[in-house]
């Protein structure tokens, strides 16, 4: 924690808790051989050394490991094996640690064993893995691991509903055969199967007197899943689309949700959370961004999303006073 406090300017919770989970798994190793004088230093290099392994995995070796499993057991598991060699007393082991006046027999020892061991798990656990990739796979599709294993392994919005206020990501809907509309592709889908998916609707622009009141500026705003947030930001970065507005809602179509089980009951639900996402356009063309918006959410299914376009009057920016099209440009 003290740590911490001096290399982020505030206490990590989450690192303070792993500390304690490091120094048990440094001091195992040599739990029997070692004196109250030794396991302090263990457990005190076992406490920095979690928070700069976390660190080297998650911003430098980019691993995928979010709750530092790595750290707290493999590399304070290194760190509490070689630290035998130094502070062991002697007792139930063949010679003293190097600290102790035992030289370097008990520390070549361990190192000896440690690499023993990682030649022989990383061997074998490549096979494993290799056959579980193939067979089964490694990981879950994007959406699932978004959305939450719950929903779609075992029919619930979450397992742990009653003891959160707001669970957005796990209720998602699960696709079934009545929404599915036969091609997840959307560069083979039919323009009937992608309007379906993804429907759009036009706000007719309003009528004044003989002709047609058209600013050239219009608001679409896109109701998606949450997990395909991500693809549809891409989407719209890429056409120049700087600026948006996302909201998450609720809501359901003429799917009316999806059904759910609890301990074999059918629970009725009714609203789905969903994302909206709102872009003023004017420079960029407005069927540019529904397309793109249709490509980045179409997975073959009713329910995929819809796409509102309205026409917007005035805009007025107000740190410069611009209005209208000025105010919708990038800053200087």
């Amino acid at each position: 924690m003290i740590f911490t406090w001096l290399r982020y300017g505030k206490p990590d919770v989450s690192m303070t808790l792993n500390g304690s989970l490091a120094g048990l798994v440094a001091i195992t190793a040599g739990c029997d051989t070692v004196s109250p004088f030794g396991a302090f230093f263990i457990g005190f290099v076992a406490g920095l050394l979690v928070v700069l392994s976390v660190e080297f995995f998650d911003n430098i070796a980019k691993v995928d490991d979010p709750v530092g499993a790595v750290s707290v057991h493999f590399a304070n598991g290194v760190w509490g094996t070689i630290a035998v060699g130094l502070f062991s007393t002697g007792a139930n082991t063949e010679h003293a640690g190097l600290f102790y006046g035992g030289g370097l027999a008990q520390l070549g020892t361990q190192l000896l064993g440690l690499v023993t061991v990682d030649i022989y798990v990383v061997v074998v656990m490549f096979i494993i893995f290799k056959l579980i990739d193939k067979f089964i796979g490694l990981r879950v599709p994007a959406e699932v691991e978004i959305d939450g294993l719950d929903i779609h392994e075992h029919g619930l919005a979450s397992a742990y509903a009653g003891f959160s206020i707001s669970d957005a990501n796990s209720a998602a809907m699960v696709p079934n055969e009545n929404t599915d509309l036969g091609e997840d592709d959307v560069t083979k889908a039919t323009d009937k199967q992608i309007s379906a998916a993804v429907p759009v609707v036009r706000e007719p622009s309003p009528v004044i007197h003989d002709g047609v009141y058209d600013t050239g500026m219009h608001k679409v705003s896109i109701i998606a899943k949450l997990s395909k947030f991500d693809q549809l930001k891409t989407a719209l970065n890429d056409l120049g689309v700087t600026g948006m507005t996302v909201t998450q809602v609720m809501g359901c179509g003429i799917q009316k949700g999806t059904s759910e089980k609890y301990r074999g009951v059918p629970v009725d639900t009714t609203l789905l959370p969903k994302i909206k996402v709102e872009v003023i356009v004017s420079k960029i063309s407005v069927d540019a961004v529904v397309e793109a918006a249709k490509k980045a959410l179409y997975t073959g299914h009713i329910g995929d999303g819809k796409i509102f376009v309205y026409n917007v009057t005035r805009v007025v920016k107000i740190r410069t006073g611009e209005e209208d099209f000025a105010a919708l440009q990038d800053v200087e």
